[in-house]
This record gives structure tokens, sequence and C-alpha cells, in this order.
């Protein structure tokens, strides 16, 4: 278009020589200055729209889910309200995923197998296999989101069968949910308790200390526990398909990965020549995965004091950014966390003492280790280092747990930034980590730790940078969805509404939650 247009302007010159060049500049003029004004005006509103991505999405749990069938059958993404958006399993800021687990109450053997997630009316780019399950086999499940909430919808019945809990009434916890859980760990306890499952030793880190849990201070932030380890494989087609070594000989693919607290820990550890505890996969013969109810099973087996287990001000536990003990406690529980009688019991405060002096301090430690390897989010950090950092300042501050207002003193890490906002380096105050009753910081070396990069702007984070910006609508990493019932307590339960909601997930855990 655009050459033809300059052959025919050359023509017309040619044609009328005597043509004033005065003339064409009069003509231009005007014309280039309603282009201009046509960029202003169209081009800002077409950016913006195509920036949006609907990060409130539902997973459509199938019927019978923790049957081998419900196991198999790929679970639906569609968007909670699909006014503002659809929601897509290929993007990666909206994928949705699903981690199942099953033990052998007569071993004490756990299995994993990772249910599928695909977009409603979509077919898997392959079948998943039939897991062959053990007789009595407990299955358990747990869901994690790259968007903002995550809400579980019913089919036929499937919540109540799967006894699923995704909150309490009328408030969500956000990214996470899960089914049948509290009774899965109550058979891996009793199997721990009676020597059939043996959950392995922590071992040494290269940094002399014992290799870290889900439960210690330098891997926890705002909300820990979250999300899950389950990848999958994306075509170039947008099909999805499990992460197995058939499937991704057969389709090649982009590995879909979870940004969780789960699977930071497998990246920590592969840091410090540490190993998760990884049990067989039955959608992948042969091989091994670490999953959520690993990492909590040897968290609460192995883990020494002081253990992090998830506060009262965890932002997926508060509703209306209020704490709730019923919310906590079905959070808890869902992690194999003993609830609370009272929120006092579950105090942010002492939480946020652990976290100032152990987990900048094990950072600051682990930066020979971690600074050379890949961020877990190229967009936030340039390294797992400074992606740690980051994520420390994200927690610490007046929009995470807020600790610096609790404790009355300021974040002790102070994260550099490029010019496109990413994490580049960290300077710590090594001083600012002495509160009362608490150890001396073990960190050793300088206070200053920065990181290979020119640095453009110095910044203390806003958001958990491990959860994407709050969506405009629903329950957030601060759910604000409808004050529940006060009387709605997930270990009773009570049948949720099969209907996508509306507006604001506000999906009803359903029976089963109990401890």
């Amino acid at each position: 278009m655009h050459q033809r247009s300059k052959n025919k302007a050359v023509t017309l010159l040619a044609r009328r020589k005597h043509f004033s060049p005065l003339m064409l500049v009069g003509l231009s003029v005007p014309v280039v200055l309603a282009l201009i004004a046509s960029a202003v005006l169209i081009l800002p509103h077409l950016g913006s729209h195509a920036e949006v991505v609907n990060g409130d999405c539902t997973v459509i749990v199938p019927s019978q889910p923790l049957s081998a069938q419900g196991l198999a059958t790929p679970y639906q993404l569609v968007a909670t309200d699909p006014a503002n958006g659809p929601c897509n399993e290929s993007n990666k800021a909206q994928a949705a995923f699903v981690q199942g687990a099953v033990i052998n109450p007569a071993t004490g053997q756990i299995s994993i197998y990772n249910p599928l997630v695909i977009d409603q009316g979509t077919q898997p780019a392959i079948t998943p296999a039939v897991p062959q399950l053990p007789a009595n086999g407990i299955v358990a499940l747990w869901f994690g989101s790259n968007g903002n909430t995550l809400t579980l919808q019913d089919m036929n019945g499937s919540l109540r069968r799967g006894r699923c809990v995704n909150g309490v009434r009328g408030s969500i916890f956000g990214q996470f949910s899960y089914c049948n859980a509290p009774d899965f760990f109550r058979a891996a306890n009793q199997a721990i308790q009676a020597g059939k499952l043996v959950p392995p030793a922590l071992g040494m880190g290269q940094d002399g200390l014992t290799c870290p849990t889900t439960r210690d201070f330098s891997i926890v932030d705002q909300d820990q526990s979250d999300n899950v380890t389950t990848t999958y494989l994306i075509t170039a087609s947008d099909q999805v398909a499990q992460n197995n070594q058939a499937n991704a000989a057969a389709l090649g693919g982009q590995v879909q990965k979870n940004g969780s607290d789960e699977r930071l820990l497998t990246l920590v550890d592969s840091a410090l020549g540490c190993t998760p505890w990884k049990a067989p996969d039955l959608a992948d013969p042969g091989q091994m995965l670490p999953a959520l109810p690993l990492n909590e099973l040897q968290a609460s087996a192995q883990q020494a004091a002081p253990i992090a287990l998830v506060p009262a001000g965890d932002p997926m536990v508060l509703t209306n950014n209020q704490p709730d003990l019923n919310k906590l406690n079905a959070y808890r529980r869902g992690v194999d966390q003993s609830p609370v009688p009272t929120l006092a019991e579950a105090s942010t405060t002492t939480y946020c003492k652990h976290l100032l002096v152990i987990g900048s301090a094990r950072i600051q430690l682990d930066m020979q280790f971690t600074q050379g390897l890949s961020s877990p989010d190229p967009a936030a950090a340039n390294s797992l280092y400074t992606f740690l950092a980051q994520r420390f300042v994200a927690s610490y501050g007046a929009n995470g747990l807020n600790c610096a207002g609790l404790l009355n003193m300021s974040d002790p890490v102070a994260v550099t930034t490029d010019g496109n906002g990413v994490a580049i380096s960290a300077t710590f105050n090594a001083g600012n980590t002495n509160t009362q009753n608490q150890d001396t910081n073990p960190a050793t070396g300088t206070n200053t730790t920065p990181a290979t990069g020119t640095p453009t702007t110095t910044t203390v984070p806003a958001t958990n940078p491990t959860v994407l910006p709050t969506p405009t609508t629903g329950a957030t990493s601060k759910p604000t969805a409808p004050t529940p019932s006060p009387t709605a307590d997930p270990t009773t339960g009570t049948t949720p509404t099969p209907a996508v909601p509306a507006a604001s997930p506000t999906a009803t855990p359903t029976t089963g939650a109990g401890g």
C-alpha cells in the first residue's frame, strides 16, 4: 500500500513540473496534523485494550474428581465473568493448574498424578491416560493459578463428591483451593506414625545450613504454601497436554509453569545442592515428581523451630481485608497445618519478626549460590537472588504483611530495578534485623550485595511479585469478596452454587474439610 502511494505521488509530480513546493508543504501540514491527532486519540485505546487480561478465572471440576476416570478428565477453564474477557490456558498470566496425589494406606506409598486443564470447548493435544490407583487409595487435589483468582465450579455434584474447599462462604482464598486434602494428610500422617511412610531427611545445604522447607522463613512470603508444582505442555496451536516424556517427544511445545512457593522451594534446593522429596508420576511411568503434599509433609516432619505457619494476616485468609478465623483454619487444613482456636495464636507480628531476622539473612547469605541462576520470573527479577530479594520486600511492606508497620521497623532490604521495573540488585542493612527477643542475624559478609546490572531506579515493590496485579473484581491476593456468613464453617460445608458467579467469585466450599 505504501509503495503504491509513493509511486503514484512521484508520477503526479513528474507530470506537474511547475507544481509549487510551498503549496505541497501547505497541503501536507494539515494532513500530518490530522494523522497525529488520530494517533493520539486511537492508538492509546487500542494499546490499552490489548493489554487488558482477565485475571479472574474458573475451572469446571469434572464429575467424580477423586476417581481414576475423574483424574484423567481435563478440567475446563472459563472466565468467571465473561464480560471481563476470556481465560485461556495458553496465556501464562491466566493459566490454572491442578495437582493430584494418592496414598495407599496399606503401604504408605504416595504417587502423583497431575490432571490437565484445557480451555472450555477445546480438546487436549493428547488425551491423558487413566491412572491405575491402589485399592482403597485416598486421592486429594490442590489448585493453583497464575491469575488473580481461581474459582471452582461444580459439575453434577463434583464439588460435594470431591469435598472441595475454595475458601469460606462468600470469600474464596484467591489463587488456591483443594479437594479432600485433610483426609489425605490424615492418612499420610498415620502412615508416618506407623513407620510406613518416612519423609526424607532435609540434609545440609552448601551454605552450611539445613536445607529449607516450605515452612522456612527464607522461603515463605506474604501468602505461603500456595499454588502447586504442576507443569503443562502448550503446543504451537495453543492446545494443552500433560508434561511427560512421551508427550514432550511427540509434541515439543512450551512448558507452562505455576508461580508458587512450592515450586520456588525446588529452585532454591537446586541452588543449594539440596534435593526435594519426590514420588512416582502416574502419568509418566518411571519418573519422579515433587509436589505440594510432599513438601508440606516433609516440612511438618522436619522443619526446626521457628516454623512458618499461615498467619492471620496472610492476604489469602482475609475477608474484606479483615482477619477471619474460619478462613485461616480452612486454609491450614488444606496444607497439613494445625488449626488454631484464636487469631492471636496465628500472630502476624510474631511471623514478621521471624521473617525479618531469618528470611533476609539467608537470602543475603545464599547470594553466592543464587545470583548466577535464572529468575523464576524474568519480568520481576534478573536472577534467583534478586527474585528472592524483591519478593521479601513485597511481603514485608504495607501491601504485603505490613511487617514494617507491625514491627515499627523499616525494611532491611532495598531493591534496585532497571528501566523496565526488573530487579537487578539488592542492598541489605543487617543492623536493622536485631529485634527484641530475636536471634542474631546469622548472615555473614558485607551488608551491601548488589547484583550485576546498571541501576536506574531504586524501588520497593508494591505487590507480591508472585501474584499478578490486583483485579478489578472478586477476591485477590488480598481477598475482598463479600462478608461471609458468621456461621459458615468449611469443616461442615454446604453445597456450592453450580453456576459461575456473574461478577465476583464467591464459590462456597463443600463438605469434608475436617482436619
